[in-house]
């Protein structure tokens, strides 16, 4: 039999039972849909999870420690990482104080919790260690640190929200009733976030000495490395550091970790959430694997007369066997089209609702191999009907009525 007659014969069938044919490829319209839908959202969360950590920056090691007698531990790690060479570019306190802040009529007590700008308090190498760019004007510099300059530079959202398009460079804000002088601006990095990374006030770190009500906690640090083939040795030092400055964790406690132990513990649980419900798609498949199966050996009996003029007649067993294997392969493959066109419609809409809005959908290497799998599958577990089909004696199949 020619491969083009069992093609003819196979659409024949399907169409000749609609309904018993599609409720056959429901198991693999419904798994191949989840696959993709689940490969998808996760492969766009990764997306999102490293575009999230690009923004802050990278070659990162934040360093976190504090004293049980309640002193900062960050003046001693900026000293420790200067004695480490060119391999650290630049050491900033990473610390978020909850300040009111005021221009004109405007106040961030009153702002909703999106549009309220964050004041954080950082050295001179502050935009170096988050990976900011200065739009406008000028970062905060040493002299700023070491004089208690009250001068600030503003993010790019927080410029909009608290002068919307008035020109802040050199205008006095308010923090916590203390005037600072806006002497920059960053350039923009994170426009479409609610939580926008532009959305920040950074201050010099010791204006923590003279402004009042100010709950400042410097116990967390981040220090820029070179290169990523130094993070993990500056990692380890600073761990030593850390360790020797608490006297072994006696007088206070600290640790240091690199921002790429955090995207592999990421990737380990999204790797781990993907099997598992990959997992559940995968039992999907499995019993629209046996549906299939199933349905072909309803198949064989129903057409054991047709198999038995047939082989009557001359067919060889391997004809009767592409006949069979090629009507499941069409049908497996038939609810793999459908079911990667809603897996399609299903990634798009988790990119709009669980992603701001993001465009998803699966590449086309994970459509390609979903449709191949598809079709394998209905070849995979149509092999034993096709099988059974071709070992019917014709006597015996030519009595059956």
């Amino acid at each position: 039999m020619k491969f083009g007659q069992a093609v003819k014969m196979a659409v024949k069938s399907i169409l000749a039972k609609k309904g018993r044919s599609f409720l056959t490829m429901l198991g693999i319209i419904i798994g191949i849909a989840s696959v993709m839908t689940i490969v998808a959202t996760v492969a766009g969360y990764n997306q999102k999870m490293m575009e999230a950590f690009e923004a802050q920056g990278t070659n990162k090691v934040t360093v976190y420690g504090y004293l049980y007698n309640g002193g900062s531990v960050f003046e001693s790690v900026y000293d420790y990482c200067q004695g480490l060479g060119d391999v650290v570019v630049g050491v900033t306190p990473n610390a978020q104080t909850w300040c009111t802040v005021k221009y004109g009529a405007k106040t961030s007590d009153t702002m909703d919790w999106q549009d309220r700008p964050r004041v954080y308090l950082g050295s001179d190498q502050y935009a170096l260690c988050n990976n900011f760019q200065i739009a406008r004007g000028r970062d905060i510099s040493k002299i700023d640190v070491d004089d208690y300059h009250q001068i600030c530079v503003l993010g790019a959202k927080a410029a909009k929200v608290l002068f919307d398009y008035a020109d802040p460079l050199y205008q006095d804000i308010m923090v916590n009733g203390v005037p600072f002088e806006v002497v920059g601006i960053y350039a923009e990095k994170d426009a479409d976030s609610s939580y926008s990374l532009d959305n920040i006030i950074a201050l010099p770190y010791t204006t923590t000495r003279f402004v009042p009500n100010m709950d400042a906690d410097l116990s967390e640090c981040v220090v820029k490395v070179k290169d990523a083939q130094s993070i993990s040795s500056v990692t380890n030092k600073l761990n030593a550091y850390m360790i020797t400055l608490t006297k072994d964790n006696t007088i206070g406690y600290g640790n240091a970790y690199s921002e790429q132990q955090w995207m592999d513990e990421s990737n380990s649980a999204l790797t781990m959430i993907s099997v598992v419900l990959g997992g559940f798609a995968g039992i999907s498949l499995l019993v629209g694997g046996i549906g299939i199966m199933n349905i072909m050996l309803v198949t064989v009996t129903e057409r054991t007369r047709e198999i038995g003029i047939r082989r009557a007649i001359g067919a060889e067993r391997s004809s009767i066997v592409a006949q069979f294997l090629v009507e499941a392969a069409m049908i497996c493959g038939i609810g793999g089209v459908i079911g990667i066109a809603i897996g399609y419609g299903g990634t798009h809409l988790a990119g709009r609702l669980l992603f701001d809005g993001m465009s998803l959908y699966p590449s086309p290497r994970i459509t390609v191999g979903a449709f191949a799998f598809s079709v394998s599958l209905g070849i995979i577990f149509g092999m034993y009907p096709a099988i059974k089909a071709s070992g019917l004696q014709p006597v015996v199949a030519l009595r059956a009525e």
